[in-house]
């Protein structure tokens, strides 16, 4: 097939290639939607290097969402303005530095560790994979399976890295390296060692040799590796009756997915950035199922050194609380958020008594109470075994089958983890059997302490756990219609807070407002707007700073390459699509300026040539350009000349001019000295221009009515331009573009500066002074939490009285709070352009944390609601990588330890509050003060579902 020449392309590359840029990327997307409808286990997917594939998609001219230090994405792709850029083809496809180095291709091809998904490679679709084979050729080829994950709820995944096992064959004391599936049965393992080894699978043994310890016998059965337990990197023991068979060596087949046997020298501890030996998975499509199975409790065997009943009283050990827990590969996220957990004293308290009679099984939306007796198991042993660090293998799993989200071997959230678990063992142990349809009740101006307390009890009926008794409280939340001032209360339950960082919920940005009718000269203003807000608010912030009149509207626009890229004119588009390297400006145009005719000035001087403009005779682009409107009705040339000259008048070197006559009509007259030539409207527009002198000398009066600039009417691309004549038409309500061209005269005469400093919306110089800012308060995050604001965009509410979705404004306050407060540090940001990690200290008190009078509700006497620190999650590091750890007080010692993975080590008190603070738990504390004294009171509270 011949395609014509794209114009991306050079004219002796076009007629050689097969498909057109855009050709490449319909077939991609259609294969792509071909293979999303038809997901099913097993099918393959090829791993390619992120750095071709974004120098494809730019190729193909689509948005690859870079950071803003990138060029802007689509303006550079598309010809909607006077320049167009050519991206060259990329070459052939390159996933060498994808590949460990020493891999053998005719066995296996390892993956470095770790790689990120987005960031070091793509997947895509075996047919796609084809297709690009055919166009770029290159590789080498990197096939990976996909595979499902849950029980509850499940979801395909690319098994991006397989399951890496070290066995050693205890005959020789040898070792290799086997790659398997983690969703390969136990009995496959065996198939393929015993294949290997040239072995009778009835003679053979293979030891779960975990730690280089024994813990299990892997009996032959159809148990997959993964609900066995098995970890990546791990150790596997071969033992065979007797000895004298001889070895042999097998490759993997044509798709390089089957298990390989590799040997290899003695194993190296290997490190990542998050502090375990390998990363992910990656690729999870969001497809899914609800699967309820009615499996077991003990469904799958447990390790060896279970010792114990799980659901029996156990008391705790001598020197309990201090082990750590083995990092099983980037499993930090979940060792932190545990010991967080595991260290607070209801919950220590609870899971050491025998809870077996609160086990929910038959809850629909729990896992059968499997989470409950996995986590409970691990307390368990954390508090009994001294300071013997523990591998939680078998909780870990249980995490895998009931939350494939944190399945494989990513770095994730601990912030998420300790959400769902919160979630998960509330509804494990809810003691609610057959939850009680409840209707609502209206609220019909009743006071909001009965409402509350109403809705609290609807919720208790249905939720009643261990966790709801400590864990949850209640908020006010109040949303108002901006049209009709609506107002609509509502009390929600919550499990935790989680707060922004003042610097978070605010972003500084920096617009040039310009004067449409020539008042004024540009005037850059930095604003402080709401993060998360829309257009509307940046114009209504300006509208404030420029002191707006009432007759006067704000038009927002964003200037690229010296012209007018797009009109920002959707008042409710967030302002998150306005990055911090653009420049945008406003124009203060009549209220009524959408029924107007519209008039854009583009400047232009002498300077290299542009190809693609008509009549260029070496001119280039320069400056801002300016936006102002015609009068109402039709239009003329004329009429056009005298807006220009009007808008541009603030520009003017009043040392360089000197009025000595006017042309009115083409006819002569002297004009009086002393008229201010700033002030254009001091004569009638429709009668008389005014033109200029230069050191005595009169500037010759020229076609346009005597301004002395060169104007051409243009078209939206800049691809075509006409002389503007004085009996040019404009029918009322079209917009006009103009070309300005300037010489070295104009520039003489108007100082083109302000035309041409344009700031950016955030300098970059402002940006590394913000990363040095000073610490904060955990009262002033908590304050921006419950600050009022509109709702964002996408979060529209459904006015019962307007009967229409308005953007309302939400209020949210605290109205009662939990023994157990979870706060929520919010670090991370994200948008369609920047990842970002704010390091900022924040200043939080570890003991006597006093909320009071943040409390709306009255209750019942003069209660203080003072918290006591005791645990906090730490976050090292950055997006996609970093290192958590954990600091917690043991309540009985009054100290505090530092818990990182497997190492526990005591720690100053004051050595805890540091910027890695990423979620922090706190006692409540409630004070009598009768006596003065200070008791620690367990406080009846409530939960619900976490995100």
């Amino acid at each position: 097939m011949t395609i014509p020449d794209s114009g991306y392309l050079m004219d002796n590359e076009a007629s050689c290639l097969p498909c057109t840029p855009e050709e490449e990327k319909r077939i991609v997307e259609e294969l792509t939607k071909e293979a999303e409808d038809n997901l099913k286990e097993g099918n393959l997917y090829y791993v390619i290097s992120n750095r071709w594939f974004v120098d494809w998609q730019r190729y193909t001219g689509q948005d690859t969402g870079d950071s803003p230090i990138d060029e802007h994405p689509t303006a550079s792709q598309h010809l909607n303005g006077f320049l167009s850029k050519k991206i060259e083809r990329p070459g052939q496809i390159d996933n060498s530095h994808l590949v460990k180095s020493g891999s053998d291709v005719e066995v296996d091809l390892e993956l470095v560790r770790p790689l990120e998904e987005g960031r070091d490679y793509v997947l895509v679709s075996q047919e796609v994979w084809k297709k690009l084979q055919d166009w770029y050729k290159g590789g080498p080829a990197l096939p990976r399976r996909l595979i499902s994950n849950g029980v509850l709820h499940k979801n395909f995944t690319v098994e991006v890295y397989r399951l890496c096992l070290h066995l050693i064959d205890s005959r020789y004391n040898s070792q290799s390296v086997i790659r398997i599936s983690k969703k390969a049965s136990v009995r496959e393992l065996y198939d393929r060692v015993c294949s290997f080894h040239q072995l009778e699978p009835e003679k053979v043994h293979i030891w779960d040799y975990f730690n280089k310890q024994k813990h299990l016998l892997l009996d032959i059965s159809n148990h997959t590796l993964e609900e066995m337990n098995l970890q990546m990197d791990q150790h596997i023991l071969l033992e065979v009756q007797h000895n004298g068979f001889s070895s042999s060596r097998s490759c993997m087949d044509s798709t390089g997915n089957e298990l390989a046997l590799v040997p290899i020298e003695p194993s190296r501890s290997s490190v990542t950035i998050a502090g375990g030996p390998t990363l992910s998975n990656g690729y999870s499509t969001g497809f899914g199922s609800s699967l309820i199975q009615g499996n077991n409790l003990r469904s799958v065997p447990m390790d060896v050194d279970d010792g114990y009943d799980p659901l029996s009283t156990v008391t705790k050990g001598d020197r309990g609380g201090l082990a750590g827990l083995q990092n099983l590969g980037n499993t930090c996220f979940m060792n932190s958020a545990i010991q967080c957990l595991v260290h607070t004293p209801p919950l220590v308290e609870y899971f050491l008594q025998d809870y077996s009679e609160e086990i929910n099984q038959k809850n629909p939306l729990g896992m059968h109470g499997e989470l409950a007796l996995g986590f409970g198991d691990l307390l368990r042993r954390l508090w009994s075994s001294g300071r013997t660090p523990i591998a939680p293998r078998a909780f870990k799993g249980k995490l895998a089958r009931f939350a494939p989200q944190f399945s494989g071997y990513n770095q994730h959230d601990s912030q998420e983890l300790l959400a769902f678990l919160l979630d998960g063992l509330h509804e494990d142990l809810n003691r609610v059997k057959h939850k009680p349809y409840i209707e609502t009740k209206d609220v019909n101006g009743r006071p909001n302490e009965e409402v509350a307390n109403e809705c609290w009890e609807y919720h208790k009926a249905r939720n009643d756990s261990i966790i709801v008794d400590i864990c949850q409280g209640q908020y006010k939340s109040t949303l108002v219609c901006p049209v009709c001032s609506k107002v609509s209360v509502t009390f929600d339950p919550f499990m935790y807070l989680s707060l922004p960082l003042p610097s978070t919920v605010t972003r500084t940005m920096t617009i040039a407002v310009f004067s449409g009718d020539g008042s004024a000269l540009p005037m850059p203003y930095t604003l402080s707007v709401l993060k998360n807000g829309c257009y509307k608010d940046l114009t209504q912030a300006l509208s404030n700073a420029c002191c707006l009149k009432s007759d006067e509207g704000i038009l927002l626009a964003e200037v690229y390459d010296h012209r007018i890229y797009q009109y920002l004119e959707k008042p409710c588009d967030p302002l998150s699509m306005i990055k911090d390297d653009e420049y945008i400006v406003a124009y203060r145009l009549p209220k009524n300026h959408k029924e107007l005719t519209r008039l854009e000035i583009v400047h232009r001087s002498k300077g290299n040539a542009l190809p693609d403009m008509i009549n260029s005779e070496d001119w280039k682009l320069f400056g801002t350009p300016l936006v102002t409107c015609l009068g109402e009705g039709s239009q003329t040339g004329i009429d056009v000349q005298i807006a220009i000259h009007k808008v541009l008048a603030p520009l003017q070197r009043k040392s360089y001019f000197s009025l000595t006559h006017t042309h009115v009509n083409g006819k002569e007259n002297d004009t009086a000295p002393g008229v201010d030539v700033d002030q254009p409207n001091s004569c009638n527009p429709q009668s008389a221009l005014w033109s200029q002198a230069v050191d005595g000398m009169e500037l010759e009066q020229t076609s346009n009515g005597g301004l002395s600039f060169q104007l051409s009417v243009t078209d939206e691309k800049g691809l075509s331009c006409s002389p503007l004549g004085n009996d040019f038409l404009i029918e009322p309500g079209e917009s006009v573009r103009i070309l300005l061209d300037w010489s070295d005269r104009e520039h003489d005469l108007y100082d083109t500066s302000f035309l041409e400093d344009l700031p950016e919306v955030c300098k970059s110089s402002f940006a590394v002074k913000k990363t040095r800012q000073e610490a904060i308060s955990l009262f002033s995050c908590l304050e921006a939490f419950l600050k009022e604001e509109p709702l964002g965009p996408d979060d529209m509410w459904y006015c019962p009285t307007c009967k229409e979705h308005r953007q309302a404004t939400k209020k949210l306050d605290l109205w009662r709070l939990p023994e157990i407060l979870v706060v929520h540090l919010k670090r991370f940001s994200y948008s369609r352009y920047l990842k970002n990690k704010l390091d900022t200290l924040v200043n939080f008190p570890i003991h006597n944390l006093d909320l009071s009078k943040y409390i709306k509700t009255k209750g019942d006497g003069p209660q203080l609601h003072v918290y006591e620190l005791y645990a906090i999650s730490n976050h090292y590091g950055g997006l996609g990588g970093g290192h958590y750890s954990a600091y917690a007080k043991l309540i009985d010692e009054d100290r505090w330890y530092h818990f990182d993975d497997s190492h526990v080590s005591p720690v100053n008190e004051d050595e805890i509050r540091t910027s890695a603070a990423y979620n922090k738990q706190a006692v409540q504390l409630l004070v009598d003060k009768i006596g003065c004294e200070v008791k620690l009171v367990r406080a009846e509270s409530l939960i619900r579902g976490v995100v």
